[in-house]
């Protein structure tokens, strides 16, 4: 079916709330995709991709051509794609001059919106496969939310941003973008490489944008395939995770913590901070409202199956016992 200009519109719009997200530390780019209704359109496309680079890369060496690497990268949904990219690539440029330095001057009460932003998209995952939950589920949701939890509460580290280092830390980050739950922009801060990637982004520092984004690509062709799998083989299991992963993030949100990021009880503008965050749930129920009326009215939302990319049940056999 042929997307429409507002359906374009729309994804691009998406790909900016996902590039605003990511500039902002404890807030996740796939906590976003998740809410507006494009994440598994985004990871399976991508897992498309880099099959298609694999295959290329071998076909090559063998003197096949790049038949079958067409093929297969053509799976992906390139329309949906690149509009979501450049409203993220648009959207992370304006939030490195903006967005990020008022989250610094404003953190609780900036805090508390994407608390309750956070706070109110737990819904998505956890109704994401069509099925309910067991015991198990929720035993194993509440054991992703306590690695979450342990990891968004490691102390900032301050390193020098050796290209090494910075390489390493994208192909970690980028990961993060595209686990729901888990912030790039928090990863680079807990590695002491936030302030030196905002202002390369800042100052078009193309030799630092350079070496980050080798380490990204790398991060993302050896994570994303293996999330595309656990989605298709293993979808509810994966959901299940990724909801424990969304609540054990919170504690990165919690609007009251010192600079090493021990929880402390609320105080100071108590009132504020708690309407900013009531606020935040009440943007997520809206988006989750208008993302119903958008696939139920016009059909011209990007497609994400309520029971997950796997057609046939029978792929997780866990599942059924």
């Amino acid at each position: 079916m042929a997307k429409t200009v507002g359906t374009h519109i729309v994804n691009g719009v998406r790909g900016a709330l996902i590039g605003t997200a990511e500039a902002v530390p404890g807030v996740s780019g796939g906590t976003i995709a998740l809410i507006v209704g494009i994440y598994e359109t985004l990871i399976t496309s991508a897992g498309h991709v880099v099959s298609a680079v694999r295959i290329g890369a071998v076909d090559l060496a063998k003197g096949r051509g790049l038949r079958r690497a067409g093929a297969e990268a053509a799976k992906a949904e390139w329309a949906a794609v690149v509009a979501v990219l450049i409203g993220m690539v648009c959207a992370v440029l304006l939030a490195a001059s903006f967005l990020a330095p008022l989250v610094e001057r404003e953190e609780q009460r900036a805090f508390g919106f994407f608390f309750g932003l956070v706070l109110a998209s737990l819904v998505v995952p956890y109704t994401a496969s069509g099925r309910p939950w067991r015991a198990r589920h929720y035993l194993m949701a509440l054991a992703a939310a306590a690695v979450a939890f342990v990891l968004t509460g490691m102390p900032p580290a301050h390193v020098d941003p050796h290209p090494l280092v910075v390489m390493a830390s994208a192909a970690v980050a980028i990961c993060a973008l595209v686990l729901p739950g888990v912030s790039g922009s928090f990863i680079l801060l807990t590695l002491g490489l936030y302030t030196s990637t905002m202002g390369a982004v800042h100052d078009r520092d193309l030799g630092y944008l350079g070496i980050f984004l080798v380490g990204a690509v790398i991060g993302l062709s050896l994570f994303v395939k293996l999330l595309q799998t656990l989605l298709e083989r293993h979808h509810q299991i994966t959901l299940v995770v990724l909801t424990g992963l969304l609540a054990g993030s919170l504690r990165a949100l919690w609007p009251w913590q010192d600079g090493d990021r021990a929880l402390m009880a609320p105080e100071g503008d108590v009132p504020v901070t708690a309407a900013l965050a009531a606020a935040g749930f009440a943007v997520v129920a809206v988006v989750m409202l208008a993302e119903r009326l958008l696939r139920g009215g016009s059909g011209t939302g990007p497609a994400e199956p309520s029971g997950g990319p796997d057609p046939a049940p029978a792929g997780d056999p866990a599942e059924r016992r």
